[in-house]
């Protein structure tokens, strides 16, 4: 049934049936002729959207379809506000470009490119895996790449001195197994395995993939040394989030009187600490989670950059130019 025009006060609104869809809102306009037009147009688009899903996918049905597989990651709600029941088809690069730099006008690329870009870019991509819509790949702000000052193993030993229990076991735990705060934070005691020395990590920043990670013999003993309840479904580390624990975190760096770093230095510790000792990045990229050997390269090349490395060759170890860089 054609869509019917209605006014309320000095807007005309439009409502009825088409395609099967049940169709009301406002036409923004006082002017009739103007309402009738929008209402046309309105009708053309769900007709058309019949054949063709992606001429009538927004950004809002994008969303939902989204979040029955992957929740509710960070950053979602932001670009879901801007968006709202914007067209997919209208999201182009520089649309999204221009969204990254209206929500986040002061902040650097990487920022905008992880707070925006990707969110956005994820939930028309997942839309295109069901074939609602043309997949996407988005163009990224150029990001400044610095140098991560990697955690030693000797700076993870001083700081679970100076730190209590748990938050020595995290740093720890972070440190030879690789993973994100967020994502050692997220661990339950059903995902430690004792008896294998295994653990399940809950990987990514937007995704919902899983690995399984070998525990080595001094982070068993510090995640068995954590008093509390151990049912299966409490955490091990006792921290809401990053900010709940950065405050302990900087006290036990004062205490030990070692250099300040965070706690994201000892997944960077994890992987130079690897590639220093000689284990192909492919081995470490699948070991710490990260989603590719190449990935590994982009941020941590200057880890190989050890010009005594051929020293390997002929059995010998490599000289200070490794210590200095771990």
């Amino acid at each position: 049934m054609p869509l019917k025009l209605k006014k309320h006060g000095e807007i005309w609104w439009y409502s009825g049936t088409v395609a099967g869809r049940r169709l009301r809102g406002s036409t923004k306009t006082s002017l009739k002729d103007e309402a009738e037009h929008i209402a046309h147009d309105i009708e053309r688009r769900q007709l058309q959207g019949d054949r063709d899903p992606g001429s009538v996918l927004t950004f809002a049905h994008a969303a939902i379809e989204y979040r029955k597989v992957h929740g509710e990651p960070r950053y979602l709600v932001m670009v879901e506000d801007y968006w709202k029941n914007t067209l997919v088809k209208d999201i182009t690069r520089g649309a999204l470009k221009r969204a990254a730099v209206t929500l986040l006008p002061k902040a650097k690329g990487a920022y905008r490119n992880r707070a925006v870009i990707v969110p956005t870019a994820a939930v028309i991509n997942f839309a295109a895996s069901l074939e609602l819509c043309p997949p996407f790949r988005p163009e990224r702000f150029p990001e400044t790449k610095a140098v991560r000052e990697p955690a030693t193993w000797e700076w993870v030993q001083a700081f679970m001195a100076a730190a209590s229990p748990h938050l020595g076991a995290l740093a720890c735990f972070m440190f030879l197994t690789g993973a994100r705060i967020s994502e050692a934070l997220a661990v339950c005691w059903r995902d430690v395995d004792f008896s294998a020395a295994r653990v399940r990590i809950r990987m990514g920043k937007l995704g919902a993939q899983e690995r399984m990670a070998h525990m080595p013999a001094e982070l068993v003993a510090a995640i068995a040394n954590i008093s509390g309840d151990r049912s299966p479904d409490e955490r091990p580390f006792p921290y809401a989030s990053y900010r709940a624990c950065a405050d302990p975190w900087e006290a036990a760096i004062r205490r030990a009187g070692i250099k300040r770093l965070t706690p994201h230095s000892c997944r960077h510790g994890f992987a130079t600490t690897l590639l220093h000792a000689g284990i192909d990045p492919i081995t470490v990229a699948k070991r710490g989670g990260w989603k590719d050997a190449q990935q590994l390269f982009r941020t941590y090349g200057h880890a190989m950059d050890d010009e005594t490395v051929t020293d390997l060759l002929t059995g010998r170890k490599l000289t200070h130019n490794r210590r200095k860089a771990s």
